[in-house]
């Protein structure tokens, strides 16, 4: 509970201890200062490289009235933890590689079409690099692999984004806290649920077939 300044002295004022307990203070020693927090040490990225990865994090999850963009969440930072555990745990580094190579070819496309880097590129010019990529189903053949890494650098900044402190605010997620009743699931919620386990789907991850007894 925290204590203000009114509450303070109410409560001196009624302690029969207060003057014992205040010369006792005066006493005391100063809490030491918490320690300041270091600056996050990059394991992957280049000084552009990381621009553009802040850049485009945040063209996928900007900030809104409920909260600050993927950025300021710490997804970055996610990201390039991510790929160097990754790195470490798989023995190879195609994971990074696939990412690095997916900004390499968003500055050559910026170039190509505008003459600049794409994170200096305008927000409609970067719109138009970024909308042949962002449905891999309409993306055309030659932009398949770059759609390919664009889904998986969205995945990366999602995932990055709601498991942060963030993130779990904005869903917002209720955890293990009591409800005064429970009502269920939401009828239009379960009965598109429903009608996807009758007869499946098919979204961004891929195609799901219906569920079967």
């Amino acid at each position: 509970m925290d204590v203000t300044r009114r509450n303070l002295i109410h409560i001196l004022g009624l302690a029969p201890a207060a003057a014992a307990a205040q010369a006792q203070a005066e006493h005391a020693h100063a809490a030491p200062p918490a320690p300041a927090k270091k600056a996050y040490q990059r394991k992957v990225f280049n000084d552009h490289q990381w621009l553009s990865v802040q850049v485009l994090c945040d063209l996928i999850i900007p900030a809104d009235e409920h909260s600050g963009s993927a950025t300021v969440a710490g997804v970055p930072e996610f990201i390039d933890d991510w790929l160097d555990f990754r790195a470490r745990e798989d023995g190879n580094q195609d994971l990074a590689a696939s990412v690095l190579g997916g900004l390499a070819w968003l500055d050559l496309e910026a170039t190509r079409l505008f003459q600049k880097d794409f994170v200096v590129a305008t927000p409609a010019e970067q719109k138009q690099i970024l909308d042949r990529i962002a449905w891999p189903a309409r993306a055309a053949d030659a932009d398949r692999r770059w759609a390919a890494f664009f889904t998986r650098f969205r995945d990366l900044t999602v995932s990055g984004f709601f498991s942060s402190k963030m993130g779990v605010a904005d869903l917002p997620y209720l955890g293990n806290k009591a409800v005064a009743e429970w009502k269920g699931c939401d009828p239009k919620v379960w009965a598109v649920i429903e009608d996807r386990m009758k007869n499946g789907y098919k979204g961004l991850g891929g195609e799901v077939k219906p569920w079967t007894e």
